[in-house]
């Protein structure tokens, strides 16, 4: 299916690695002119040399002031991916204030800060554009140890019917795409062993991990105009998890 993004331009986060690597590839695959955005410059290096014409920006999305420094002037951008998160795990009882401070302030407030710097883009030259917010299952379920990332998820899913609700007027669409476990380099190496990868995938009807290509799929969908009425939505990319 044609998805016809050739000739815009997207700002993704957490272009590093993961998902959010190959959501850069992907688009850029589809000739979408591409800001990659990632804290480490060895990764967008290696990322240039992987798609040339990628725009490399090296910031951490945790510092409000470097971030507007670095994407304040980032000129027009017709599609943003906001990827960029950190998981940080502790039990209920022994959370810290640290982590509860740098959970929030990639996981949600860097999204609020990024969206807002594009979005006022987007209306000022009266364009429309499309936002989608890399969320996750464990928005909608509880899962030991995950309480802070849990919460910071949940607030997500929110935070992208609300922002849905205020830029749609602007014909800006948001949309949330909610993965399980995905099969990146880190996610194979947490859930190798197969006895603790069997209590996920024995409530999973479709019985397998999601791979990194099943969630960029997903987001390119939701960015491209084939979704042109759908915003306010989270997608679950899940097996079907959440089903029981």
């Amino acid at each position: 299916m044609e998805l016809g993004l050739k000739g815009r331009r997207a700002l993704v986060t957490g272009a590093g690695k993961g998902i959010g690597r190959d959501t850069v590839k992907a688009l850029h695959a589809a000739g979408v002119q591409v800001v990659s955005v990632s804290r480490t410059q060895s990764d967008l290096d290696s990322l240039v040399r992987e798609c040339p014409g990628v725009e490399p920006v090296c910031v951490d999305l945790g510092d409000w002031e470097a971030t507007e420094r670095a994407l304040g002037n980032v000129g027009p951008v017709d599609l943003l991916v906001n990827n960029a998160a950190v998981a940080l795990l502790q039990p209920f009882l022994e959370i810290t204030k640290e982590a509860i401070a740098t959970s929030f302030d990639v996981n949600l407030r860097a999204v609020i800060q990024v969206s807002q710097i594009v979005a006022r883009g987007m209306i000022a030259r009266g364009a429309p554009g499309a936002i989608v917010n890399v969320s996750s299952q464990a928005s909608q379920r509880a899962i030991a140890n995950h309480s802070v990332y849990c919460s910071t998820k949940g607030a997500m899913d929110m935070l992208t019917k609300v922002m849905a609700l205020e830029l749609g007027p602007h014909n800006i669409r948001v949309n949330a795409v909610n993965p399980t476990v995905v099969m990146t380099a880190m996610g194979r190496l947490y859930w190798s062993d197969p006895q603790k990868a069997k209590t996920l995938l024995d409530r999973m009807p479709l019985g397998r991990f999601a791979e990194v290509s099943d969630v960029v799929d997903t987001i390119l969908f939701l960015l491209s105009d084939r979704s042109s009425m759908t915003t306010g939505s989270s997608v679950l990319v899940d097996g079907g998890f959440l089903t029981n």
